[in-house]
């Protein structure tokens, strides 16, 4: 029993690693949303993505069959982290269920990468404007009203 304590012991030291490919610390300054904005259009973001529940302009022509939506609900918050990373390394999170026009046929990601165009100015203004475009949806509970224990009472006969 002392052998499989000290095991687990060991086993949560390393998995709580904070080398120096930790993410721990990672931190951006405020960023000018408007800015990010100017920085969207100056990458020509909007040639393959669409930012969920804004409206494109009319003479709007994407370069990719379906546009690629950026923003909307999701059930889980979507990080300053999260987002650098997929603007610096688009390959990242990508999953077999993609749809093939989201990527080559090795699998990586069609997106351009501009890191050796965008600064890092524009990297933080650009993640200021995506973030507030993600909307966290609670996880709603199942409601099992229907299933509740009825007792029947008892008569007074």
């Amino acid at each position: 029993m002392k052998k499989t304590i000290i095991f687990l012991a060991t086993l949560l030291l390393f998995a709580c690693d904070q080398g120096p490919k930790s993410p721990r610390g990672f931190s951006l300054p405020e960023g000018d949303m408007e800015q990010g904005y100017q920085v969207f259009k100056k990458y020509q973001c909007q040639d393959c993505h669409r930012i969920a529940g804004e409206k494109a302009p009319e003479d709007t022509q994407y370069l990719v069959a379906k546009p690629i939506p950026l923003g909307g609900s999701s059930g889980r918050i979507k990080t300053y982290a999260e987002l650098v990373t997929s603007i610096i390394n688009p390959s990242h999170k990508l999953t077999p269920r993609q749809p093939a026009s989201f990527t080559s046929e090795d699998g990586v990601s069609l997106m351009r990468v501009v890191n050796d165009e965008l600064t890092v100015s524009e990297l933080i203004d650009l993640v200021a404007y995506l973030q507030p475009k993600y909307k966290v949806t609670p996880y709603r509970t199942s409601d099992y009203r229907l299933y509740q224990l009825r007792i029947p009472e008892k008569s007074n006969e």
